[in-house]
């Protein structure tokens, strides 16, 4: 696409291009925090905004009412300069949802949602996802000792695909088609011509799950989106689709990654192995060490500045779209001193992360995803203590999707 945005900063610098191949996103968040805590950056498709990359930054501009998820605040957008057929439109336009909405929308959207998710409720789901975690191994022992199996595929999806799906009410023979969709929805790759009929196969696939949940309603929170519309709360049919969407997509992603890279960096460290596995640290310190250093969710696009927000020395100018780059703030020194590039799962960080968001639109399902991680890579370990990478940690491949930290495959060997 052609873009007559200008792309340099203030100071005439030249924005940071974000790479549609995610070849290298630890280089690639070192240079943006380097260029921090606001940086000019370009989005794959030639889409310029702005990048908050430091800890403080990020949860000063998450709590500003000026900073709003409307996309008709954002200028470009206005000019019409952001095509229908754009990769990442589904990112930044998703449609009305508690995603897209600010205030008195957001909260009148997101309390069902919310009241679905919170951490009592939530613990009600253990015994289910342990059910579903030793099905999944029972499998995996059958592949023991006849060569590599990739473990993304066959433990890391399954899981978090199938628990939120149940909870949301989708039907498990409608998974494969998800996956073909998803894998479109999120990649900086997916052609533009190809764009519009995905978006379309996605409304109406889940437009379908609402109107089966209409006829025949279930415990599940599609069907308790529907009940609240018919009770006085006016969701729209529009509003509840896209809310399904969202929780789907969001649902199953973070929780893939968080799995997939928690084994990543305990099989390239072992020493910080060898203590989880004795016992001496436990796994909620992966967990959470994992979600900082190796962040599920590298960038989330976009917010629009209602108005110029000061951002320390630098300006937020009114009209321009923000991306928050938690891949660059997970590992910003100045929030988790001189260590904050490496990973040590008996750190003892003064500042939290926030790699499920900070403010209003903190993520509702960050219980959810601890949970299923909390259950899953325990019990890997425990079934498969000699497990190991297949191939050297260098030759494993990015997915090229500029939200998701995330891998193609991850083959190994169990043992």
């Amino acid at each position: 696409m052609t873009c007559p945005i200008d792309h340099t900063t203030g100071t005439g610098a030249a924005a940071i291009v974000l790479d549609p191949f995610v070849a290298d996103l630890d280089a690639e968040s070192a240079t943006l925090r380097a260029a921090g805590p606001l940086a000019r950056v370009v989005l794959p498709g030639g889409v310029p905004c702005y990048a908050v990359t430091h800890h403080a930054a990020a949860r000063q501009l998450l709590t500003d009412a000026r900073l709003v998820k409307d996309i008709n605040v954002w200028g470009a957008w206005q000019r019409g300069e952001i095509p229908a057929d754009w990769p990442l439109i589904g990112l930044a336009n998703p449609g009305r949802s508690m995603l897209t909405v600010d205030g008195e929308d957001h909260r009148r959207l997101r309390t069902l949602v919310a009241q679905a998710l919170t951490v009592r409720r939530v613990e009600r789901l253990r015994e289910g996802i342990e059910k579903l975690t030793e099905a999944n191994l029972d499998r995996l022992s059958a592949r023991e000792g006849v060569g590599p199996v990739d473990l993304k595929a066959e433990f890391a999806y399954p899981l978090p695909m199938a628990v939120v799906s149940d909870l949301m009410g989708v039907d498990e023979a409608d998974h494969p088609e998800l996956k073909t969709l998803f894998e479109k929805f999120f990649s900086t790759q997916t052609a533009p011509e190809e764009v519009p009929q995905m978006m379309a196969d996605l409304a109406a696939l889940f437009s379908r799950v609402v109107e089966s949940k209409r006829a025949n309603p279930g415990d599940d929170l599609t069907s308790a989106l529907i009940a609240a519309s018919e009770d006085g709360d006016h969701l729209t049919t529009e509003e509840i689709t896209n809310t399904l969407q969202l929780m789907i997509a969001a649902g199953h992603e973070t929780t893939i990654s968080l799995i997939v890279n928690a084994v990543v960096a305990l099989q390239t460290h072992p020493e910080q192995r060898a203590l989880v596995l004795s016992g001496e640290v436990p796994w909620e310190n992966v967990i959470e060490e994992t979600l900082r250093w190796s962040t599920p969710t590298s960038h989330v696009l976009i917010r629009f500045a209602a108005e110029d927000i000061e951002v320390g020395d630098t300006v937020l100018p009114k009209g321009e779209g923000l991306i928050v780059s938690f891949g660059a703030i997970g590992r910003d020194e100045q929030a988790h001193g001189e260590t904050a590039g490496a990973f040590d799962i008996t750190r003892t960080s003064v500042n939290r992360h926030i790699s499920f968001g900070h403010g209003p639109h903190v993520c509702p399902g960050a219980a959810l995803s601890r949970l299923e991680a909390g259950v899953a890579l325990p019990a890997l370990y425990a079934r498969f203590p000699g497990l190991d990478l297949a191939v050297p940690a260098t030759e494993l491949r990015n997915k090229p999707v500029v939200t998701q930290n995330d891998l193609h495959d991850l083959p190994v060997t169990l043992a």
